[in-house]
């Protein structure tokens, strides 16, 4: 039951994907199942409502409510423009005349007998939904979206931020312990996924986003440059909204870490492709991990999306990374699965493992719950 207690964190050269694009509304799917898509074309569109204004025609005319309907020039469902005069009324053998002009562009959607009030809608708001990766449609779901799956290199992060991108990978240090500094950045990674080694820096992401540069991966990242480049504390809420201008994925966690060798290597070895990238993260109920997701058109994961996809348990052998104080973010390989429970100095009764550390070769016992598996 290893695997019940222990989240995973996927690093795989090969994986057989699918990703659900779905519509906020009911509307129009564009394409059908077995077509195959890139990342940037649009599968679906529909549109959501504009935005509502009010208007008190009767107070602007000093009228009766029951009087409303009557003074408009414009009648429910006709096209108005902003500063169009959509009401008027005269008095006194018209001597004297008032008149409403609407605030906004759209059209009339009621004006009311009883309240008098005139209610305006601005245009719909056209939404469209694209494939995010390059692969094949297998299922339509009519008037809502579709399901993609594509075979790809998959690559889990920490921690992220940004909503999605695409853009061809480069990697701009020499090795998983360098920073990622201001200086690794250049004017020709316009449109490119910058990845880098152990800390990206605050200076180093202001000129990714001057620079045009659509994605950054790093191993780390410090609380202080989250703060400094966004301008308020993230909290507990749910990243990806963020419309900084790039997408950020960390790989390993907070401050100076070193991004793991095998991550390293497999962005290395798809440098030059394309990646999707996701910088989405919510690690309470209903887990989403950020990503950087590079499709391999030539190849093929055996099994399926499910067996690609469903995380092993915890063995001897397997790869983890602590997740707790004092060896946050230290990677190490799993020793021993100690089958009876163990009193920590908390006085809890826990099931703990052993996990042979990278850095210094030392063996430490810890509980089961304070490790994330490295799946690869």
């Amino acid at each position: 039951m290893a695997h019940a207690y222990t989240p995973g964190l996927r690093v795989t050269d090969l994986a057989a994907l699918r990703k659900e694009r779905i519509l906020p509304l009911k509307g129009d799917v564009l394409v059908g199942e077995g077509d195959s898509v890139t990342a940037e074309q649009v599968v679906a569109r529909t549109e959501l409502p504009g935005n509502v204004h009010s208007v008190n025609v009767a107070n602007v005319l000093s009228v009766l409510p029951e009087e409303v309907p009557g003074k408009m020039l414009r009648k429910e469902g006709e096209s108005v423009e902003e500063g169009e005069i959509i009401a008027k009324s005269s008095t006194l053998f018209g001597l004297f005349k008032s008149s409403v002009r609407s605030p906004v562009t759209g059209f009339v959607e009621s004006a009311s007998a009883v309240t008098g009030q005139v209610l305006l809608r601005e245009p719909p708001i056209p939404v469209e939904v694209d494939a995010y990766v390059d692969g094949e449609v297998v299922e339509v779901r009519p008037g809502e979206g579709i399901v993609v799956e594509t075979h790809a290199s998959l690559i889990q992060g920490i921690f992220g931020l940004g909503g999605e991108t695409f853009g061809t990978i480069e990697v701009v240090t020499s090795s998983p312990q360098d920073p990622l500094d201001a200086a690794a950045i250049q004017p020709e990674h316009e449109g490119k996924i910058v990845v880098g080694g152990s800390l990206v820096t605050s200076a180093a992401l202001e000129k990714a986003v001057s620079y045009g540069v659509r994605g950054v991966v790093a191993g780390g990242i410090d609380d202080a440059t989250i703060r400094e480049f966004l301008g308020y504390d993230i909290g507990v809420a749910i990243t990806g909204t963020e419309e900084k201008g790039v997408t950020v994925v960390i790989t390993e966690g907070f401050g100076r870490i070193p991004m793991a060798a095998a991550t390293f290597g497999l962005l290395q070895a798809r440098e030059g492709m394309k990646a999707s990238v996701n910088g989405a993260t919510q690690i309470r109920a209903g887990v989403i991990r950020p990503e950087v997701v590079v499709p391999l058109t030539d190849r093929k994961a055996e099994g399926g999306p499910a067996a690609s996809v469903v995380a092993g348990g915890l063995t001897p052998g397997t790869r983890v990374r602590i997740i707790r104080e004092p060896h946050f973010g230290t990677l190490g390989t799993v020793h021993e699965l100690p089958s009876p429970l163990q009193k920590l100095p908390s006085e809890a009764m826990v099931r703990v493992l052993s996990v042979n550390l990278d850095e210094t070769g030392e063996t430490h016992t810890l509980p089961r719950a304070n490790v994330e598996i490295i799946e690869s």
